[in-house]
């Protein structure tokens, strides 16, 4: 193989790659590489990150959920016998949601990160396999990724879904602009309406010509934007991957 690789063979080092499946290769590596700014909101690289970015919200809910319910239901019970199981329990669930995650990250951000080494069981029996999910490191990597990237899938769904419809809906305006003056009593897109000290009203419609196109124009560069902002979103969920979910 050439000395120069691809962008798709770019490789990150990473200490160690496993999966709960078996050995897998050393190095986390992208599997694609990101269109040009100039392509990238017509690219399924782009919406592979929004379905991502959208959809990471309701994994991170049940993440989040199962992961602070069965902290503090390990920690209230510690000083009982029930408490260890409970919180070795919760290294192992999380873990599993980690493979899920790198699972996304494969196959929507175009980035895969091996998985980190199995449990390694010291001392026999159910006590040695509780003590060694307490001493797992990687399981609680998990927990801590699951608890930390709630409120970044939280800004980041919301920040996508905003600029993702306002950014379409500005730039395609000029082909409904019809239906405001057909079926609403706007003469347009009415921007803002305020009445101001000397109560004279203020209102302001897109409706001319000039207006509609700068208004469309404003809605294009959006749409290039978004797709610069729903990368920026998304390299951080690659980076909280490689770091907390690999080895």
């Amino acid at each position: 193989m050439s000395s120069s690789r691809s962008t798709l063979d770019h490789e990150w080092d990473v200490l160690g790659g496993h999966d709960d499946e078996g050995p897998r290769p050393v190095r986390a590596r992208r599997t694609e590489q990101p269109p040009a700014f100039w392509r990238a909101p017509f690219s399924a690289h782009y919406y592979r990150e929004i379905g991502y970015a959208l959809t990471g919200l309701p994994v991170a809910i049940a993440a989040f959920t199962v992961a602070i319910t069965m902290f503090c239901f390990g920690l209230g019970t510690f000083v009982t016998v029930l408490g260890l199981p409970v919180l070795a329990g919760l290294t192992i669930v999380s873990r599993g949601f980690g493979r899920l995650e790198r699972a996304r990250v494969r196959g929507m951000l175009g980035l895969d990160v091996p998985g980190p080494a199995p449990v390694r069981q010291v001392r026999p029996g159910g006590w040695g396999a509780i003590t060694a999910r307490l001493a797992d490191a990687a399981g609680w990597k998990a927990v801590l990724y699951q608890v930390v990237m709630f409120p970044w899938a939280v800004f980041s769904f919301a920040m996508t879904l905003v600029f993702l419809l306002l950014g379409w809906a500005m730039a395609l305006y000029p082909l409904y602009h019809w239906v405001f003056p057909t079926y609403t009593h706007w003469r347009g897109y009415q921007l803002f309406d305020f009445t101001d000290s000397d109560h004279v009203r203020h209102v302001y419609y897109v409706e001319g010509t000039w207006q509609i196109a700068a208004f469309s124009m404003a809605g294009v560069l959006l749409v290039f934007l978004t797709a610069r902002l729903v990368r920026g979103l998304t390299n951080v969920n690659r980076a909280a991957a490689l770091g907390l979910l690999g080895r």
